[in-house]
């Protein structure tokens, strides 16, 4: 395709990977990267647990299995090349009953497609050697599953974006985008212009943007925050890595976890619930234009009513720290509550069918000039720059 005038809406990790790909690609003759906030990595990507996914439980064939995988290759190779901090920590997945453990077993064979190195079943003995204090019949060890810091990730990719002449503008809101004959009209404020392709990773706002500029309704982003809890520096050493549960089908989220971060502090966490607005990170904020937005939303109640024993669930832990600290104790029976204080809430941009059902896959829509990149939910951070490149190769194929 002939080098075009592109803009990037949304400065998350998938957005700067995206800037900098159709630069280094050569699809673009220069690109502008649109962000509202002050700073790089203000959501999502900066409230994030900073897990890299290796890759254990995606349906082979999806964008998930592939980018992820891809993806993993192309972050190690950022972090040695722009001193990100990288480290594989490593990861246990904990069966704790007979049912728990054919579920493993699935996603055991799903990892082995999927490519993941090293990759293995351990009983209970080993299970205690690698992590000493959790507790379980079996789990899938997943040695080479790591831990990073997005941000300074987002940062690195910001760099190398800008270096080969990129623009960056922030604090910089996009209302909208139209396409006018040939080209895309990006309207924002003073920075308002015309360009030849624009592709939206907008993340928590990406839906919005989605059909102001034509595309369809739904999926709807619905946000869900997340609250983590954090270990006391005298009670770090009961967590060596990332210890995770066995999914369970009947819920439609993870479930508390256990996982070491890069800068030394372990998270208990996170729960799910119904955040009070798209960017309400504290307790009690409130958005009234967001939380119309879901009472408004016929999937959302779909959701509600085929997930009450999920919401029962997650709203013991919202309530009660000793609920909170009781789920994780299922992996690790040492942990007291005595042992944890309050950590961050992060808020995830959770895609929603008009039937309630939740967007599982990565998913990217749009037209010839226009690309949405309508759900990037984990592993997304760790797929970005994989996702990246698939955006671009999307993009050639619509010239």
């Amino acid at each position: 395709m002939a080098k075009v005038q592109a803009a990037v809406v949304g400065g998350g990790i998938v957005g700067v990977a995206v800037a900098r790909e159709l630069l280094a690609s050569g699809t673009a003759a220069a690109v502008t990267l649109f962000e509202k906030e002050p700073q790089l990595a203000a959501h999502q990507t900066g409230h994030n647990s900073g897990v890299v996914h290796a890759g254990l439980y995606y349906e082979p064939g999806g964008l998930k299995a592939a980018l992820c995988r891809r993806g993993v290759g192309l972050l190690q190779e950022l972090a040695a090349r722009r001193n990100v901090p990288y480290e594989e920590c490593g990861k246990v997945v904990v069966a704790r009953n007979g049912a728990e453990l054919a579920r493993l077993k699935v996603i055991h064979a799903r990892a082995l497609a999927n490519g993941v190195p090293d990759v293995r079943m351990v009983d209970a003995a080993e299970l205690a050697r690698i992590e000493p204090h959790a507790r379980g019949i079996a789990a899938l060890h997943s040695p080479t599953t790591a831990i990073t810091d997005y941000a300074a990730a987002t940062r690195a990719l910001a760099e190398d974006f800008i270096d080969a002449g990129g623009e960056l503008v922030l604090g910089q809101e996009v209302a909208g985008m139209q396409e006018r004959g040939t080209q895309v009209l990006v309207e924002a404020g003073p920075r308002s212009a015309a360009f030849d392709l624009v592709v939206n990773c907008a993340g928590l706002q990406s839906d919005r943007l989605a059909k102001a500029s034509g595309d369809a309704d739904t999926p709807r982003i619905v946000p869900f925050f997340g609250a983590y809890l954090l270990l006391r520096p005298d009670r770090r050493r009961l967590v060596n890595g990332l210890i995770y549960p066995v999914p369970d089908p009947r819920y439609p989220f993870l479930g508390v976890h256990l996982t070491k971060r890069i800068d030394g502090e372990v998270m208990v966490g996170p729960n799910a619930f119904l955040a009070g607005g798209r960017e309400a990170y504290g307790a009690l904020q409130l958005v009234p234009r967001d939380l119309a937005e879901v009472a408004g939303f016929a999937g959302f109640w779909r959701f509600a009513a085929g997930n009450i024993p999920a919401a029962v669930r997650e709203g013991r832990t919202v309530l009660s720290r000793r609920a909170f600290v009781h789920a994780a104790r299922a992996y690790v029976p040492e942990l007291a509550v005595a042992d944890v204080v309050p950590g961050r809430r992060g808020i995830r941009a959770q895609a929603m069918n008009a039937d309630g059902s939740l967007v599982d896959d990565f998913a990217i829509t749009g037209s010839r000039r226009i690309l949405q990149v309508r759900n990037a939910p984990s592993p997304g951070a760790t797929s970005s720059m994989a996702i990246a490149e698939h955006i671009v190769a999307l993009a050639g194929g619509r010239a």
